[in-house]
This record gives structure tokens, C-alpha cells and sequence, in this order.
């Protein structure tokens, strides 16, 4: 059974002669909820894209779960759970409805136990029968994790998790992945600009600059290798000043 839920060994993603990811070499394990933080634009969203199998990566290689995201996408996705910055439903469906379309694509047959199940577990009971149409950014947030984790994957990518949320609807979401992680298990890859909910979600975090990792460690050990440095911010702030290598 392997220990490293994402592994990546020089993956790069191109457009032309621009690079959006740099040889990105990583190992995130089993159990960790990881971080990568970094400006907009400099690469987050094209890693994530290329671990989800959105993208195939120009050179270099990635497991997810164990299996690689060139040679079996397929078996890839069905071991993860996926939820945009900007998720999209049917507004016209309720609730029920749209969770019903996703887990019959992800191959559940009779899935409405498992999408009452999900529901309670997010602490979303009693609004199965509305219309998406009706619910805040928030809202359609807490039913974009339920269709994520409806076939019960063993990672989950977040991509820009908070953008947009209201502070009730990030401390929502904050306790949310933590559950996901403590209660069940699940490995979770947060990509995100806000480094305050770093520092209260993830064990351990990445760094990316121009497409290139500049600091990965676990949360605890970064906030200890800066002397002086009381703050993730200000650990963030000092790696990005420094020129890349």
C-alpha cells in the first residue's frame, strides 16, 4: 500500500513558451491536508488541473492515489473528488436532483441513500428539496463537496475553496475539510491565495512562484524554520521576495 497519496517528479505544463508549471516535484502522503499557496496566476490552478487529469502535462510524471494521471486518467478520477472554484449545477434542480445526475456519472446505481448519508455528514439535512437556483455562494459550496465525495474518493482537490465566501461561510468550510480529513480519512489538496486558513486547515503546505515550487514542508516545521517569523503571512511574503532559482 503505497504512503504517498500525490507524487510528482518534474511535471511541467507549457502554453507555447510560457511555462504556467515548472518541474514541479512533490510527495504529499497519505492523510495530509496540503496547501499550495501562491499569487494569482502563478500556476495553482494548472497543477491542480494536471492532477485531476483536466490537462495532460507536458513532460515530467504524477501519481495520484497510485495511479498515473498519463497512463490510467480513467482510474484517477474515479479515486478523486474535485470541486472548482466556481462550481456549476442546474438551478432550476433541487438539490436531490442535481446530486442524482452527478453520482449516476460517477457510476453509483440507486444513489440516494449514499446522497441522504452525504448530506448528513456536511450537516445539510432538510435542504435536499430545494432549488440550487435559491442558495448563496456558501450553499452551493457545501453541495459542491457533497457531489465531490458522493463515490467516497480517497483525495479531494479544492481549487480556491473560499473564494467569494462570507467569514460564516469560510468557517463552515474550514470545518468541513477538517472533518473530511480527521473523521474520514481523506487526503486533501487546497489550492488558495488566503494564507490565514492555511494555518488553521493543513499539516503541510507548497509554495509556488512562476510555476516553480519554492517552499514545501509541513505547516509546523515552516512556521519554526523562520526565526523571528510569528506568521504564515510573513513566512509567504519573505519566500516570495527571495529571486527564483
Amino acid at each position: 500500500m503505497t504512503t504517498s497519496a500525490i507524487t510528482t517528479d518534474q511535471l511541467t505544463k507549457s502554453y507555447g513558451p510560457k511555462l504556467a508549471l515548472d518541474a514541479l516535484t512533490l510527495d504529499v502522503p497519505v492523510g495530509e491536508v496540503f496547501g499550495l499557496l501562491g499569487h494569482n496566476g502563478a500556476g495553482k490552478t494548472t497543477a491542480v488541473n494536471v492532477l485531476t487529469t483536466l490537462l495532460e502535462p507536458t513532460r515530467g510524471s504524477a501519481e495520484v492515489a497510485g495511479v498515473s494521471v498519463t497512463g490510467d486518467p480513467r482510474s484517477v478520477r474515479r479515486a478523486i473528488g474535485y470541486l472548482p472554484e466556481n462550481v456549476q449545477f442546474y438551478d432550476n434542480l433541487t438539490v436531490m436532483e442535481n446530486l442524482r445526475f452527478f453520482a449516476q456519472l460517477s457510476g453509483l446505481r440507486r444513489p440516494d441513500g449514499r446522497i441522504r448519508d452525504v448530506l448528513r455528514i456536511l450537516d445539510f439535512e432538510g435542504h435536499d428539496r430545494q432549488r440550487l437556483g435559491t442558495f448563496s455562494k456558501g450553499m452551493r459550496q457545501r453541495v459542491g463537496i457533497a457531489q465531490a465525495i458522493l463515490h467516497s474518493p480517497s483525495v479531494l482537490f479544492l481549487d480556491e475553496p473560499t473564494s467569494g465566501l462570507d467569514p460564516e461561510g469560510v468557517r463552515t468550510l474550514r470545518e468541513t475539510i477538517v472533518r473530511l480529513n480527521s473523521e474520514f480519512g481523506m487526503t486533501i489538496f487546497m489550492n488558495t491565495h488566503l494564507r490565514s486558513e492555511v494555518t488553521k486547515t493543513c499539516t503541510s503546505i507548497g509554495i509556488l512562484k512562476a510555476g516553480r515550487l519554492v517552499h514545501h514542508d509541513t505547516l509546523e516545521r515552516a512556521l519554526s524554520a523562520f526565526p523571528g517569523e510569528d506568521s504564515l503571512e510573513a513566512i509567504y511574503f519573505q519566500v516570495e521576495s527571495e529571486p527564483a532559482s
